[in-house]
């Protein structure tokens, strides 16, 4: 499919910003900064009329400075997509069967061709295999083979960002990725029976995995209970603990990222098979779709609008570089890194004009070399606000001390939509305010220093600052 053209409207007309330079910041502001023991060069803010066009920015700080954004990268990423891919694109997931069926068995190979739908989740890989069984299979004697060629995607070692591979967020971006290469542990406490039950999402193939856990003893809180469980995690055929849970967590899930994440999509696809009664007398492997081979069916993903919600509500890092990474497949037909930044390049330069190009690594803000400038970001703020995609952008964003990443702002709830951004040293907001007066303003705000985790109240400051203006 060729990419949607980008739209040029009212917002390609946009002004300019002024170049502003560093002024003095609201006295709230500097207090805030002193508190959180942060120097005032740390901070890059630009706060300027969403419509554009009225004026100088109403606050400027170092604004032209290129700095990392963290999350907030996620705003170019998925405002690109919007824009060039359209709110109603979905991604679509081929399923081939190759050879005869007779009797309930298939003779001959099943093929699943993933294209980078970034929200195949576990009910979605049920709906998948439940209609693989509509065709009339529940025994394939043959191979589930998955296609993953569409990404084209260098080898990636989730430890190497900050030595945590078991955390989703550091997971790697796959053609065909399953549940974002995660499996989601529910432990539901059994009081009479003095245990917790462990439920796993996805089953995974292959894997031993422990039933229950001992409960803590009566009247332990629930504290670190992640820890108290001592789990054994890094064994990707077994998932043990040495621990206990506490009863007073109630119900609570935790999400891991796969020991083995190249081998986690086949686990899953053949542990949902088999939970479905499906049997498999082969294996599943990788490979490619014959050609010539037609579909049996096509799952097909939520919309782009709905998963960029999730994006930017929640900060999903690998959902932002599937999304990245799609930019390139639907231009070049094959998904390479490369090939997303040279389509946002280009996009950039067609509809933003000469503010600097964010330098975009792998679009999703994961990352210590992305960078941009508070001004190229509000520029391009200003444009998406006069854009036809505009009320698809603000809705996905979180709502200052509603939801999303900013459920906890202690700034006023309800008149921002902002999305956030946070890495060691990071700490960043972006999006819109609506003031007192009834003007909407873009602020962005980032903060780049070694006690940046100290900044939260720094930027509800300045959420507060914007929305009170006179």
């Amino acid at each position: 499919m060729a990419l949607a053209c980008a739209v040029h409207g009212a917002g390609a007309q946009t002004a300019p910003l002024a170049s502003a330079p560093t002024g003095p910041l609201p006295a709230e502001v500097e207090a805030a900064l002193v508190r959180a023991r942060l120097p005032r060069d740390a901070l890059s803010v630009l706060v300027v009329d969403a419509q554009g066009g009225r004026g100088a920015a109403r606050l400027a700080h170092r604004a032209q400075v290129p700095v990392n954004p963290a999350s907030v990268m996620k705003l170019v990423t998925t405002y690109a997509a919007l824009e060039q891919l359209g709110p109603a694109y979905v991604w679509n997931t081929p399923v081939y069967v190759q050879g005869t069926v007779q009797d309930g068995s298939l003779r001959g190979n099943v093929y699943i061709q993933g294209q980078g739908d970034p929200k195949l989740v576990v009910e979605r890989l049920w709906l998948l295999l439940r209609r693989l069984q509509a065709q009339g299979i529940q025994v394939i004697v043959g191979d589930i083979v998955l296609d993953r060629t569409a990404f084209d995607v260098p080898g990636h070692d989730p430890a190497s960002f900050d030595g945590e591979p078991l955390r989703p967020y550091n997971a790697a971006p796959d053609a065909l990725l399953v549940n974002y290469k995660s499996q989601v542990m529910t432990f539901v406490p059994d009081v009479p029976a003095g245990l917790a039950r462990i439920q796993y999402d996805p089953p995974l193939a292959g894997v031993q995995r422990q039933a229950t856990v001992a409960l803590a003893a009566a009247g332990a809180e629930c504290g670190d209970w992640r820890g108290a469980l001592r789990a054994e995690l890094a064994d990707p055929a077994k998932v043990a603990f040495q621990g206990v849970y506490p009863a007073a967590c109630g119900e609570k899930a935790w999400p891991v990222a796969a020991a083995d994440p190249r081998g986690f999509a086949a686990r899953a696809v053949e542990g949902m098979w088999r939970e479905l009664g499906g049997k498999l007398t082969g294996s599943v492997r990788d490979g490619k779709v014959p050609p010539g081979l037609k579909p049996a069916f096509v799952a097909t993903s939520p919309a782009l609008a709905e998963v960029v919600r999730d994006v930017n509500k929640y900060s999903n890092n690998v959902m932002a570089q599937q999304v990245f990474l799609t930019l390139a497949l639907q231009k070049n037909g094959v998904a390479t890194f490369d090939g997303a930044r040279e389509v946002l390049r280009q996009w950039w330069q067609s509809r933003i004009g000469d503010a600097a190009l964010p330098v975009a690594d792998n679009g999703a803000g994961l990352s210590r070399d992305a960078r941009l400038t508070a001004q190229a970001l509000a520029r391009m703020l200003q444009v998406a606000w006069q854009s036809p995609v505009m009320p698809e952008l603000v809705a996905s964003l979180p709502v200052s001390g509603v939801d999303g990443t900013l459920r906890r702002s202690q700034s006023r709830a309800g008149t921002a939509h902002l999305k956030t951004g946070s890495l060691r040293d990071v700490m960043a907001v972006a999006g819109y305010v609506h003031a007192a007066s009834g003007r909407r303003y873009v602020l962005v705000a980032i903060v780049n220093h070694a006690n940046a985790g100290a900044a939260r109240p720094v930027l509800d400051s300045l959420i507060d600052w914007t929305a009170r203006e006179p």
